[in-house]
């Protein structure tokens, strides 16, 4: 591609010496780097580009990307170019290279502390329903019409649910090249305050809440909202749960058509008549003089405001009431969000998965255990820990909100990274009730076994924080870790155990 099409898409001074020069490729790690490529400096948190550029040069990089004001040496014969924002300038240059790919694609954001995930999940299953070709892009993976894309990035820690521009400007390439119509994508705050889609329009975007979160990032909740309200900066319908208390920063932030939802009125859309209980929720969806019966089958209040903005944005954007209510009253669950392991008719206790890992969202979920559990009795039994490296203030409240709902609290690992687990365990205990029953094990694994071989009759075992995630994060390795794998193993034992143990002799 010619360097001149490159550097005027992306903002960038190209001298009239090199504009024919052809680009045979971009990078932003020198390891990708090709012969006759561009190699960008990309500044990060723990690492700076600008100290590979000789790396880079070696490789066979012809030109070089530096950020304005940054003192560096690039060697002799090669181009150097200078943008005052390498990050933004580096996704206008993905994007080019895959030929704008968005621009044959109808893209809808999805943002805010919880929800996204099941809320692209909610519009990818309307939009099929409708006979859409759909893509994602989001925490649990990424797809194009049903085909998973796989990562080809060289982090192997890397755990992002927006790609870098590398990533996500090749899949949107995917995507258009599939024949893909839709593509439902969870933005986060990272992915906008680093500039990742700063080329992207939407066609709608929607905003589920915010809560604290990623504060070791943007240290305050202003900067972490200010984050969010880009999204509404670049689309042309704007959903706003205005609910949350940073409903207005979103709306004053909304560039085109804007709608806000409630639960408790006084919005643009409401829900009213509403039912929740084990089979799912149910609730009248009203605007105006329109009042339409909403059924879920996935349980938890929570469901109430996902499926609400999904179905308010496929209305709005066209597909039929009938679509909408038939797509959500038939959805089969989202992979990793109150996801039951199945353990066969012998078992007299149940076990859940969810992803949640936010003071927030385990709340929520320990609340929508608490309300299943009063029909059956039993006790509710939460597994969960806090990642490393990640913001250190939720923890001790995550502690408070476990033993304030639950009734028992296993206190465990959830990607260490760099910290060391008995560190990150010490900050969630100081939120414990120390007069309410918690164990501490600080392996995942033995500690979802315990949970397993100890459960009573009807308990609710929910092991929280990892959801749909197969792995477990260390300093250095991201070693595979199925939770659906360790009960069901554990579950057999248990049954062994049960099957050799004499009954006259268990009372002695």
């Amino acid at each position: 591609m010619k360097l001149q099409l490159l550097c005027e898409y992306a903002g960038i001074d190209c001298p009239k010496t090199a504009e024919n020069t052809e680009i045979e490729g971009v990078a932003m790690d020198s390891r990708c780097v090709i012969p006759d490529g561009m190699f960008i400096c990309i500044r990060g948190r723990h690492t700076d580009g600008h100290a590979y550029i000789a790396r880079a040069v070696a490789m066979g990089a012809s030109c070089v990307l530096t950020e304005k004001g940054v003192d560096v040496e690039v060697p002799s014969g090669t181009l150097h170019l200078i943008a005052s924002n390498t990050r933004r300038a580096a996704a206008y240059l993905f994007d080019a290279w895959y030929g704008f790919p968005s621009k044959r694609l109808k893209l809808i954001g999805v943002t805010g502390t919880n929800g996204k995930t099941s809320v692209t999940h909610m519009l990818r299953s309307i939009f099929e329903a409708s006979l859409y070709r759909c893509g994602t892009v989001g925490t649990v993976g990424c797809e194009s019409a049903g085909r998973h894309l796989e990562k080809q990035g060289s982090d192997i820690l890397a755990n992002m649910t927006t790609p870098d521009p590398p990533e996500l400007y090749r899949m949107l390439a995917e995507m258009a090249d599939d024949g893909v119509e839709y593509v439902l994508m969870e933005v986060t705050s990272h992915a906008l305050a680093l500039n990742k889609v700063a080329p992207l329009c939407f066609e709608a975007a929607l905003f589920t809440n915010l809560t604290p979160e990623h504060l070791d990032f943007h240290e305050s909740m202003d900067a972490y909202a200010g984050a969010k309200s880009l999204l509404f900066e670049k689309s042309r319908l704007a959903i706003i749960n205005s609910d949350s208390l940073y409903a207005d920063r979103m709306i004053a932030h909304a560039s085109g058509r804007t709608l806000t939802c409630s639960l408790s009125g006084g919005a643009d859309y409401t829900a009213e008549s509403l039912e929740c209980g084990e089979r799912g929720v149910a609730y009248d969806l009203c605007s105006g003089s329109s009042r339409i019966r909403i059924t879920c089958p996935i349980p938890g209040g929570f469901t109430v405001m996902n499926s609400m903005q999904a179905a308010i944005c496929a209305l709005e954007l066209g597909v039929s009431v009938k679509t909408v209510k038939t797509a959500l009253a038939s959805l089969s669950g989202i992979k990793g969000r109150m996801e039951r392991v199945r353990l066969g008719l012998g078992a007299d206790f149940s076990v859940l998965i969810d992803y949640a890992h936010t003071p927030d969202a385990l709340e929520n979920l320990l609340r929508t255990a608490k309300s299943l559990k009063q029909k059956s009795g039993g006790r509710t039994v939460l597994l969960f820990g806090c990642g490393g490296d990640r913001d250190r203030s939720k923890r001790a409240v995550m502690g408070r909100i476990a033993s304030q709902y639950a009734d028992h609290v296993i206190v465990t690992s959830d990607n260490c990274r760099c910290e060391e687990p008995t560190e990150i365990i010490r900050d969630i205990l100081r939120g414990i009730d120390p007069s309410k029953p918690h164990t501490v094990i600080v392996d995942r694994k033995e500690a979802i076994e315990y949970a397993v071989l100890t459960a009573e009759r009807d308990d609710m075992i929910l092991l929280a924080g990892k959801g749909h995630e197969e792995y477990e994060i260390t300093k250095t390795k991201r070693l595979p870790f199925c939770e659906k794998e360790i009960v069901r193993a554990a579950f057999e034992r248990r049954g062994r155990r049960n099957e050799t143990t004499d009954p006259t002799e268990s009372d002695k």
